[in-house]
């Protein structure tokens, strides 16, 4: 049996959290210190800056902050896609997470909903975001287009503009010219009137004009040219004293960095040796559509990128997204996006770190800052030494640096970082007198040329497993069953539903009758999603006897749709379409005489992405027919259509707590349920505590879902194909969106998150429009929170990069410091139960862990003592600590916990 642990090592294993943080602020500080002291912050002085006031240039090496270069990591946060009383933890979360920038595009059509009408408020509040970022000592990239693609809808742009005479998007073309110049000095001109640039004191220290131009700048020919060459000029007028970007412009101007967006880009070469190496948008993840799987990108293949991206000499990366968040109302862009925006972001669409990918990149972050000043030390290309076939190492040295030389005793700068591109070998390379093991696919970060303090392919961080779990009783006490429904159980949200019908066609308002078909957006201006077309078609006898007699039915016909048509006859609905200007043909039911045909025109977010955007519009395409009929096919293109704008409900607000009188509702019926083309509404009570929330609408159909009036988003539980999703996901080779996909055979998206913000502690208003039908008896509410952790840190893991604080003359003697390992619950839980703890040869993955032969028998109690009642802990992984189970084998620490809100579990103990 292993020895017991001494009150020594126990005190060891104890030390408290403060001592931790204090490492880690030490190691920053010594970072910083190393790189030199580029800024200072200041709080909110009383003229209004952040900062003292400092220049931002670049050379061909980095950007130039006050003076100095600097290897800076961005995280893109997109105001909108979160409430701005979420804004404070998600910045938070990023500075945390190792970030120095946070990057956002400007959305246009949030901001001008109206030509001349400007809205800067609540989830659009721009100056008080970019406060935000600035209170937190953090920059801002300012990526104002103002075209953003973003899978927003309409890419930005708002739907006002294409209907100004002769006007075309993105090209030299004076209309448009016009109104872009004045929306962009009109978003400058706010961030000067704020003092919000750097040599103001604030934080803005990059910005943007157009977005990846590049793409499709061939489509307008000489035009696109044009225009891209006056784009930047007009951006260099407005004056704003820091640089601008155009990213994946390869013929950008001289006084305009172009920049890379791309799963990779260390390969990337800006298009002048004056301008330095920055990776706009580094996809991290990928966006969802209606219908199909959920993408997700290993932590370790996006460490290995950004690894990659330093080492060829990058300078600045922004995560693309590190908060990607959720296209509330409808924002979603198109064709058919769907309402959570999470991208695998580091931070996940509830404001929560997505775990291990946040903690594994926080730790590269840390490495890569260590090794800042060689980077910037470097005034050429780094030393590069090949060390095998698909093996190789960059060195960043103030001095001549020797493979076979050691660099103990050297006092020169160094750092290095030594890569293995092979997807499946393990390589051992020699180098500064050395050997190094080199996982596939992977980098390794020396510091000091000599330890390696990270390496891309080993994850250090915990692994997080969210769950959803049912708060307090939901229901609201004040509204008592109307009916009878089948008995509802378990954590579904009411008993109590009143349902009020829709009315199929047209119902009034704005209702107009015109020769043709028109196009949807012409009509709609986007001011909701549905556009109905009615006419009507006489049948006569020879018609329903040739029907008859062949035993055929007549067919309607459209030669191309989008995103969903909705076919009725008589009131009653007798087909759909679902596509990008697909066709639809369905044949119809119709009776002797006059029959009244609907169509349902429905859009599920505009084109965000292409060229020719005003040009694609939306609605029906061609020729729109019925076949079938005795005296041959009726062409109802050029017939006498009645068009509708929206949904009478929608009109009538219903959905809103003070609009309640404008419909009829009544108590659901059993026969109500599954019923399309209904709305349903239900009152609520909020979930205890400060947890965040989310409604599961998997039991609906299709529609729109509001709470207290506002608009959550679209919901659609359209089921992605069964195939495509491996059963797991080997990190190395080149990424693509579809390489590690989930959720196949389920829907797309069950879950909808409810800010927070957004709700009262009682009396919650739930309305939902159901198109196809579905079962509100059955949709719950839950809480949303990390309950499960886990970790697994070998022996021979890398010292805790707080070691580093240690460092007095560029290199540390790290032979006697042990690894650690770390958990932590989200904020507000603590560790409630060590479900499971081995330190000798554990085997399985989280929450499948098992004992291996060689199992200290002690760990569950130790690391029990140490952790449950904390939010966090640490524990080092040594034999000091556990006693050697098993002399000459090595070891790993192997623990499970539990997380539970605070409130729920016992107080820290007294004696840690």
């Amino acid at each position: 049996m292993p020895a017991s642990p001494s009150p020594s090592r126990l005190r060891a294993l104890r030390r408290p959290p403060f001592l931790l943080l204090l490492l880690v602020v030490g190691y920053f500080t010594a970072s910083a210190s190393a790189a030199g002291e580029l800024r200072q912050v200041v709080g909110r002085g009383a003229d209004g800056t952040f900062f003292e006031p400092f220049n931002v240039t670049y050379d061909h090496r980095a950007v130039r902050i006050g003076g100095q270069r600097r290897m800076l990591v961005s995280a893109g946060v997109h105001y909108p896609r979160a409430t701005p009383e979420m804004w404070p933890s998600i910045i938070a979360k990023c500075k945390e997470g190792g970030a120095d920038v946070i990057e956002t595009y400007i959305f246009w059509n949030g901001h001008e909903p109206a030509k001349g009408q400007y809205y800067f408020e609540e989830r659009f509040d721009l100056v008080r975001f970019v406060k935000l970022v600035a209170a937190e000592g953090l920059f801002l990239f300012l990526r104002i287009g103002p075209y953003a693609c973003a899978e927003w809808n309409f890419g930005g742009f708002p739907v006002w503009l294409r209907d100004i005479p002769g006007i075309e998007f993105r090209t030299d073309n004076e209309p448009y010219k016009a109104e872009m110049q004045t929306f962009v000095t009109k978003i400058v001109d706010m961030m000067k009137d704020q003092k919000l640039y750097s040599w103001q004191g604030g934080p803005i220290i990059l910005q943007q004009i157009e977005n990846e131009y590049g793409n499709i700048q061939g489509k307008y020919g000489q035009a696109g040219k044009r225009y891209m060459q006056w784009a930047a000029q007009m951006a260099l007028g407005l004056d704003t004293g820091i640089p601008w970007v155009m990213c994946r412009q390869t013929d950008a101007p001289e006084q305009i960095l172009d920049t890379c967006n791309a799963f990779y880009c260390d390969g990337f070469k800006p298009n002048s040796n004056n301008k330095p190496k920055i990776w706009t948008e580094d996809w991290d993840g990928w966006y969802a559509d209606w219908g199909g799987p959920l993408p997700h990108r290993p932590a370790e293949d996006s460490a290995f990128a950004v690894a990659r991206f330093y080492q060829r000499g990058g300078s600045l990366q922004n995560y693309y997204m590190y908060f990607g968040g959720t296209n509330f109302a409808r924002t979603a862009g198109g064709p058919l996006q769907i309402t959570s925006y999470d991208y695998d972001a580091p931070v996940n669409e509830y404001g929560m770190s997505r775990q291990p990918k946040w903690g594994h990149l926080k730790d590269l972050h840390a490495a890569i800052k260590l090794c800042e000043p060689a980077l910037i030390a470097v005034d050429g290309s780094p030393q590069y030494v090949k060390l095998g076939s698909m093996q190789e190492a960059h060195v960043y040295s103030s001095g001549k640096v020797y493979r076979n030389g050691s660099m103990a005793g050297n006092a020169q700068i160094c750092s290095a970082f030594l890569s293995n591109i092979d997807e499946h070998k393990y390589v051992s390379v020699w180098i500064f007198g050395r050997s190094y093991n080199l996982p596939p696919w992977s980098v390794s970060i020396l510091p000091d040329c000599e330890n390696v303090v990270f390496n891309t392919a080993r994850v250090g961080a915990q692994t997080s497993v969210f769950t959803f779990e049912s708060g307090s009783p939901s229901h609201s006490s004040q509204h008592k069953p109307s009916i009878l429904l089948p008995e509802v159980g378990g954590s579904y949200l009411s008993s109590t539903w009143w349902t009020s019908k829709e009315t199929i066609g047209t119902w009034g308002g704005e209702s107009f009758a015109t020769q043709g078909i028109l196009e949807h957006l012409n009509v709609t201006k986007d001011t909701s999603d549905y556009l109905w077309y009615t006419t009507s078609i006489n049948i006569s006898d020879d018609d329903v006897a040739l029907w008859s007699s062949k035993g055929v039915s007549p067919a309607l016909t459209i030669d191309q749709i989008r995103d969903v048509a909705r076919l009725f006859v008589n009131g009653k609905l007798a087909g759909s379409q679902v596509g990008h200007w697909v066709s639809l043909k369905q044949p119809v039911q119709l009776i002797r005489g006059l029959n009244e045909l609907t169509l349902l025109s429905e859009i599920v977010g505009l084109q965000n992405y292409g060229a020719f955007l005003e040009k694609d519009g939306a609605g029906f395409r061609g020729q729109v027919k019925l076949t079938g009929l005795s005296n041959g096919d009726i062409d109802l293109t050029h017939s006498v259509w009645t068009y509708q704008v929206g949904l009478k409900g929608e009109a009538s607000m219903i959905y809103a707590p003070g609009k309640q009188g404008f419909a009829e509702w009544t108590g659901m019926q059993i026969d109500d349920i599954q019923s399309p083309f209904t709305w349903y509404k239900t009152m609520f009570n909020s979930p205890e505590g400060t947890d965040p929330v989310a409604i599961d609408l998997g039991s609906m159909g299709k529609g729109q879902v509001w709470v207290n009036g506002h608009l959550i988003g679209r919901y659609w539980s359209l089921v992605a194909p069964e195939s495509g999703c491996p059963s797991s996901c080997n990190y190395p080779g080149a990424y693509s969106e579809t390489k590690c996909q989930s959720n196949c055979g389920m829907p797309t998206q069950s879950w909808y998150h409810i800010p927070r913000e957004w709700l009262h502690e009682s009396d919650n208003l739930l309305v939902l429009f159901e198109e196809t039908g579905g079962d509100p008896s059955k949709i719950s509410l839950e809480v949303h929170y990390t309950k499960t952790i886990c970790s697994r840190i070998s022996e021979n893991y890398y010292p805790p990069l707080s070691a580093w604080s240690r460092l007095t003359s560029g290199h540390v003697s790290l032979d006697t410091v042990a690894p650690e390992l770390h958990l932590q619950c989200d904020d507000g839980h603590v560790i409630s139960q060590i479900k499971f703890a081995s330190y000798g040869t554990p085997s399985g993955d989280c929450q499948n862990f098992s004992k291996g032969k060689c199992h200290s028998s002690s760990t569950l109690d130790l690391v029990s003592e140490v952790c449950v009642g904390n939010n966090k802990c640490a524990i080092s992984v040594s034999n000091d600590v556990f006693g050697d189970p098993c002399r000459g084998v090595l070891k790993d620490l192997v623990v499970e916990a539990e997380c539970s809100p605070s409130s729920q579990t016992k107080e820290p103990r007294d004696d840690m």
